[in-house]
Order: structure tokens, then sequence, then C-alpha cells
């Protein structure tokens, strides 16, 4: 039987309640790790979220070992994209010095620190910060049956699974009329929370004549944004 990540996240999180254990960094909740839950946690893990609140101290203190746990493997955030394939502008995953700062913390005894160091919450009435990459594509359906050659150039803006099982995997690469490869966007052992649109740092320019080509083991299917030609 597969044991979800929250019931085991609960698990661990009661134990971390259980104890207090001694102060041995000067990092603190309201200085350094506040900011990176409110960047990188806050937008699922709040009041009205997909998750359980961590946007107070009280409320994320109790699953510290249990956070420390999730980001050293990588699990938290949530993203599925394996690294190093694609380069993506909405990527939540946490840099190293991240990682680093949060294991710190909880191995240091998870101190608060003076509230006034503390930054003002989160805000999720408002829409993130700059236009949307896909804003005004248009959509194509890319099937791992029917790859597509381009009868234009095209710009590509996002990508985002359409028909995937769970657990499935799928990796979207484009070959261009001279051979070069390159690939787009690799998931591994997806989950549904991942469901969402990979969207890229930059344009994906690609010539006329490259193809586009969808690998899965099982039949899948991808969206591809693409910018629509100026007039």
């Amino acid at each position: 039987m597969r044991i979800s990540p929250l019931c085991a996240l609960a698990a661990l999180a009661a134990t971390a309640a259980s104890a207090h254990d001694p102060i041995t960094t000067n990092l603190t909740w309201t200085q350094e790790i506040s900011r990176v839950i409110y960047k990188h946690c806050a937008g699922c893990h709040r009041e009205g979220g997909r998750s359980f609140s961590l946007v107070t101290y009280d409320e994320a203190r109790p699953w510290a070992k249990a956070i420390r746990d999730e980001v050293l493997a990588r699990r938290m955030p949530p993203w599925g994209a394996v690294e190093g394939v694609g380069e993506f502008r909405n990527d939540p995953s946490l840099s190293q010095p991240e990682i680093d700062l949060l294991v710190a913390w909880v191995e240091g005894g998870a101190p608060e620190g003076d509230p006034i160091y503390l930054p003002p919450p989160p805000r999720f009435d408002e829409p993130p910060p700059g236009p949307s990459s896909s804003a005004g594509a248009r959509n194509l359906t890319l099937e791992s049956t029917a790859p597509l050659t381009l009868d234009r150039p095209l710009d590509l803006l996002s990508v985002r699974p359409n028909r995937l099982s769970e657990g499935g995997s799928l990796e979207v690469m484009a070959v261009s009329p001279d051979g070069a490869v390159q690939r787009l966007l690799w998931l591994r052992n997806y989950r549904r929370e991942w469901q969402r649109a990979y969207e890229f740092r930059d344009p994906v320019r690609l010539p006329r004549g490259a193809r586009l080509s969808l690998w899965s083991a099982a039949p899948a299917a991808v969206v591809i944004a693409v910018a629509k030609p100026a007039r």
C-alpha cells in the first residue's frame, strides 16, 4: 500500500512537535526561513490552499523535521520536471543555498527570532508579477503516437501534460532539420499535483521542418502553447 506524502509528513510532524530541541543556530524563522517558505511553499501551504498552512511560525514549527526531510529528498515543493532538461520561468524548486538554510535552521532547533524582522505575510488575491509567457498564445496538441513536423518557424512558450497516467513518464523533444536534438521537458513518475503548464524561461524558437515528438511508455499527450505570429 502506498503511503501518501501528507500521511508520512503527519507522522513526522507528531514526532517533531513532541520535543524541544536546543537552539544552536543564529538562523531564525522571522529573518530567513519565513522568506523561503513564503516564496516557495505558501502558495499551496496556506489557509484556503491545497494543503495545511505553513504561513506562521506556530503552524510551521511542528512540521520542521518533516520539512527538512521533504526538501532534502526534493519532494517539496512538487514540480516534476527533471532538472537539466528545459529551463522554466515558473519553477518553484528550492535552490541548494535555500535547502541548506532550511536544514541548518531545523537542525539548530528551529528558533523563531524577533517578530520585528518578520516580513509582511504573502498575498494570494493578486495575479503573479509579470505577464504569463502563454498569454495570447495558440495551442498545439502533441500525441505520443503522432509526431509533428512544423510547416513554419514557431516560438514555443510552454508545455502542459494533457493525458498522462499517475506514475507515468514522458519526454518531449524537438529535432531540427540539421539533426540537432533539443530536449524540452522530461516528467518522471508523474503525480497529479504536477498538472501545470511548464513555461519556458525564454521562448524556444524552432525552424520550419523541425520535428516535435513525445516519448511515453503508454499513450500520452501534451498541449504546447506557441506564440501567435506578429501582424
